[in-house]
C-alpha cells in the first residue's frame, strides 16, 4: 500500500504542481472555507470575493449589519445561517483573540461551525501547517483509489494520517481536489483521461 500511495502522489504532483491556490491570510481561509459548506466551488469564490471586497477583517464583519453580510453572501446558498455564523465567528476572534485566528487546532474546533476540514484548511492554506483536509473531493477519490474504505470524511482524515507519510499532508487536499474538479468528478468520472487510472480501484457506486 505504501508503495501505491507514493506512485500515486507522485503521479499527482506531476499533473498538478503545488500552487497553493487558496493559500489566503488565515481569516480569509476561515470564513471561505465557512462558505463553502454545502455549496459548490465556483459559488464560494464569488460570494467570498464580494463579502471581503466590502468586509476584509474580522472587526469589519464582527461589525457589519447582518442583512448585507446576507446579501453579499447569497450565492453560497443556506446564507441566513452563514451569515450569522461568520458574525459570530467574527466577534469571538475579536473579543478573545485580538482579531486573529488560532493557529491550533482545538481553538479552531472550538469556533462554532468549524469542524474538522473547515480547522485543517485554515492549518494547511492559511499557517502551511501539516494537516489533511478531508472534504468531498478527498473523501471520493481515496475511497475510489482504495486507499481507504470509510463512510465519512472524518474517518477518511484519521486513515489518510495513518497511511500517507506527514511530509505529504499539505499537498493531498490540493492535489485531490484539483484532480476532482478537472477528472474524478462525482458522476461521470473522466477515467481514459485519468493520470492514475492504472492504480485505481475503479468503485463502480460513487462515494
Amino acid at each position: 500500500m505504501q508503495d501505491k500511495i507514493t506512485k500515486i502522489i507522485n503521479l499527482l504532483k506531476k499533473n498538478y504542481p503545488i500552487t497553493f491556490f487558496s493559500r489566503q491570510k488565515p481569516f480569509n481561509v476561515l470564513i471561505s472555507t465557512i462558505l463553502s459548506q454545502r455549496t459548490r466551488d465556483e459559488n464560494t469564490i464569488k460570494a467570498s470575493k464580494k463579502l471581503f471586497l466590502i468586509f476584509p477583517t474580522a472587526e469589519k464583519i464582527a461589525n457589519a449589519n447582518l442583512s448585507e453580510i446576507k446579501n453579499l453572501i447569497k450565492e453560497s446558498g443556506f446564507y441566513n445561517v452563514k451569515a450569522k455564523r461568520i458574525k459570530e465567528v467574527s466577534r469571538i476572534l475579536l473579543e478573545k483573540y485580538n482579531g486573529k485566528v488560532p493557529h491550533e487546532l482545538d481553538k479552531l474546533l472550538n469556533l462554532p461551525g468549524v469542524g474538522r476540514k473547515t480547522a485543517n484548511c485554515v492549518l494547511v492554506y492559511g499557517f502551511n501547517i501539516p494537516a489533511i483536509p478531508a472534504d468531498t473531493h478527498v473523501h471520493r477519490i481515496s475511497n475510489r483509489l482504495g486507499i481507504v474504505k470509510t463512510k465519512t470524511p472524518e474517518q477518511t482524515e484519521h486513515e489518510l494520517m495513518k497511511k500517507i507519510p506527514r511530509k505529504y499532508w499539505i499537498k493531498i487536499n490540493e492535489m485531490f481536489v484539483r484532480h476532482g474538479q478537472t477528472i474524478c468528478s462525482p458522476i461521470k468520472p473522466k477515467c481514459d483521461k485519468c493520470p492514475i487510472s492504472k492504480l485505481c480501484k475503479k468503485l463502480p457506486k460513487d462515494i
